[in-house]
């Protein structure tokens, strides 16, 4: 089985309003990027929410999403995934991680990548473009305890660096893997980059 988790529980403070409810695509940034998860060929999504759970949880309702709340949402993106991961069915074998903030991430990029992943030798696959390394990163359940309990300093960057030899590198066509949002300008080039897709 294949469970994305998809943080969703920040503050958005450098934004300035709840980023993830910005809308992009005729919807809303984290509705679009949970759509593409459900089109792919993901089985379970869990979305891990925070800042203004309730509006999330109530603009993804209808959907085929577990929604898992992160009570200590405030200390960092690390603490959503440990959330997503905790809940994740023992049955779980590959986890896909996405961040909310990321909706140029196409369907077929997610398709590509588990693609990738089921016939490399590797257990962790990440995204590259232009020799820079990105997101979604994908990564065998195996490592599920070690993330719960270590790198919380750093983030799943310790994973790879802890792993460096298990890491797959999967070249991609497309600047989105580097992509999330952080400011006013960041979600901007996003509208830009999905006018640019729909022509």
């Amino acid at each position: 089985m294949i469970c994305a988790v998809v943080p969703a529980a920040g503050l958005s403070s450098r934004m300035g309003v709840q980023k993830l409810l910005l809308p992009f695509g005729g919807k809303t940034v984290i509705a679009h990027i949970v759509d593409q998860l459900l089109a792919s060929t993901v089985n379970e999504v869990h979305v891990v929410v925070g800042h203004q759970a309730e509006h999330i949880s109530v603009e993804l309702s209808g959907r085929a999403v577990s929604i898992v709340k992160n009570p200590n949402y405030k200390s960092g993106m690390l603490s959503s995934i440990r959330c997503g991961l905790a809940s994740l069915p023992k049955n779980c074998r590959t986890v896909l991680v996405a961040l909310g903030d990321q909706p140029s991430i196409t369907t077929g990029l997610i398709d590509r990548m588990l693609q990738s992943f089921v016939t490399t030798e590797k257990s962790i696959l990440v995204p590259l473009y232009k020799g820079k390394r990105g997101h979604p990163i994908l990564f065998s359940s195996h490592y599920r305890d070690e993330i719960l309990t270590h790198y919380g300093d750093i983030g799943l960057r310790g994973l790879l660096h802890s792993h460096s030899d298990d890491v797959f590198e999967l070249e991609v066509p497309t600047a989105s893997v580097l992509c999330d949002m952080d400011y006013l300008e960041d979600y901007r080039r996003e509208l830009g980059f999905n006018e640019q897709n729909i022509e």
